[in-house]
């Protein structure tokens, strides 16, 4: 797991850590020092932690103008034991929806499996963006997770969407090509 680095392709138009809005603003990176895990297993040191034990996280890319985040995912989504999105929505999703984020395209193909607990964070954070016209969108999350998050009816809150290749996007033509999937979809 060392070895999965953030997607990085981005870091010339947008670094979180020095974006005086993000919650990662003035964080500084070791490139040698790896100290967090997952379970047993290190992770590469540009991740960021957020509150939980088994996930984490990098904000690769925001727009302030278009409101939307691209936030990359790391590790075990345990909401069951860790109840990760109650740190995920109050240390990160309320700061960055203060700014004025209401759409957001999480990255979750590196997310390993998932376990559920309740839905009542999931509704809150839908509710809130589609109240200021948004949406949330997960990309390439493993079949397995998948299932779990369907068995728990949380896709009703966050959208399940297949893109392999969204690294060959820049972050506005992404935005573009999800915004406009998700448009017709609500139409």
């Amino acid at each position: 797991m060392h070895e999965i680095e953030p997607f990085f392709n981005w870091r010339h138009i947008y670094v979180a850590e020095e974006d005086p809005q993000s919650p990662f603003f003035g964080r500084t990176y070791s490139e040698f020092e790896f100290s967090q895990t997952v379970y047993n297993y290190y992770i590469h040191p540009q991740w960021d932690d957020f509150g939980s034990k088994t996930l984490y996280l990098k904000i690769i890319y925001v727009d302030y103008e278009l409101h939307f985040a691209v936030i990359e995912l790391l590790g075990e989504w345990n909401d069951a034991i860790e109840n990760d999105i109650m740190e995920l929505k109050r240390e990160i999703l309320d700061i960055l929806y203060k700014q004025g984020i209401c759409k957001y395209i999480l990255i979750t193909e590196n997310v390993l499996n998932f376990h559920s607990s309740d839905k009542e964070y999931y509704q809150e954070w839908y509710e809130e963006v589609t109240d200021a016209e948004g949406w949330i969108v997960a990309l390439n999350m493993s079949e397995a997770t998948q299932q779990d998050f369907r068995k728990k009816k949380l896709h009703y809150f966050i959208e399940l969407m297949e893109l392999p290749d969204w690294r060959i996007y820049k972050p506005y033509h992404l935005f573009k090509k999800i915004d406009e999937i998700q448009q017709k979809r609500l139409d």
